[in-house]
């Protein structure tokens, strides 16, 4: 099975690079500044489960994409993904599946429009990872998990392929029959430490030092009732783990969206936190903490954005 990367970051670097430690075919899509780094320094991993040095990982640049793969997996940022797109539509063939990463459910829609949506797989992974400034990906806990299957839950073909691909790298990787269920959960956790870390300006452990755990319960309750209202209310145990992990005395947890306020990046707002509040049975009107930590994001946006201009 040929796997086309898209992107040698945080989550495509892990991920990819693991594969490629277990032998599989796994080239890398690239732009010219990280095709240059790791000509220089190669791909490099740090992490709790084990460190990996590859010296020349197989990569291409979008305009020597050469033939369909049989997978495209997707891991880019919400706001990138029109460009992305473009870069990889040369490594698309009849047969070709994308397996996307992104979280919330926009992106789906927009893969499909594009590329059809039988070609469309859905997908999340649970990592926390970063770059540091010379381009080495940094695992920062155990957690290094990717859950896939075919939105109509069907074990397919395609799935069981990506099993046997996958069998073997050292990640957690798991077939999934209800991967939207799984994809909905997750956006419900993502969306309430998102909302919960930036609009407060602190880790978890800071927030309940504070005394804030009654707002934490009121986000996540009201990102599981858009669940519920869009027909994927959250499982017992998915809920209850989403209360306590925003809940954790001393955590030290933020969202990775709160450490990209802080570094003054670009952020995913609109596709994680808008979206979602427009799916609310109101449409995101009435003013609730989901609300007010939306406002409080795309402000931040605005602000960047007029610096931007004035730069």
């Amino acid at each position: 099975m040929r796997i086309l990367v898209v992107g040698a970051g945080a989550l495509g670097g892990y991920f990819g690079g693991r594969l490629l430690e277990a032998g599989k075919d796994v080239t890398f899509l690239l732009r010219p500044r990280r095709a240059a780094q790791l000509a220089k320094t190669g791909l490099v991993i740090k992490s709790p489960k084990g460190d990996l040095a590859l010296p020349a990982p197989p990569s291409v640049q979008a305009d020597g994409i050469e033939g369909p793969f049989d997978v495209v997996v997707v891991g880019c940022k919400a706001y990138d993904l029109a460009e992305t797109m473009t870069s990889f539509a040369p490594a698309v063939g009849p047969e070709t599946a994308i397996l996307p990463l992104l979280n919330g459910m926009r992106h789906l829609d927009e893969l499909g429009n594009r590329f059809g949506a039988e070609r469309v797989l859905g997908g999340l992974c649970m990592i926390s990872a970063s770059l540091d400034d010379e381009g080495t990906v940094l695992h920062h806990n155990d957690m290094h998990g990717l859950t896939y299957g075919e939105l109509n839950g069907e074990r397919s073909v395609r799935v069981q392929a990506l099993e046997r691909a996958f069998a073997g790298a050292n990640f957690d990787a798991r077939a999934s029959g209800n991967i939207l269920q799984d994809m909905w959960e997750k956006w419900m956790f993502i969306a309430s430490a998102a909302s919960m870390t930036c609009l407060m300006r602190g880790t978890v452990g800071d927030i309940v030092q504070s005394g804030g755990t009654d707002v934490a319960d009121a986000m996540v309750d009201e990102c599981a009732a858009i669940l519920a209202h869009n027909g994927f209310a959250p499982r017992p145990d998915s809920l209850a783990r989403a209360h306590a992990m925003l809940k954790v005395k001393g955590s030290s947890m933020t969202a990775s969206m709160f450490k990209d306020i802080e570094r003054g990046a670009a952020i995913e707002a609109d596709h994680i936190v808008g979206d979602l509040l427009r799916r609310r049975a109101d449409g995101g009107e009435r003013v609730t903490p989901l609300r007010i930590a939306c406002a409080h994001l795309l402000a931040y946006e605005a602000r960047r954005a007029r610096e931007a201009n004035r730069g």
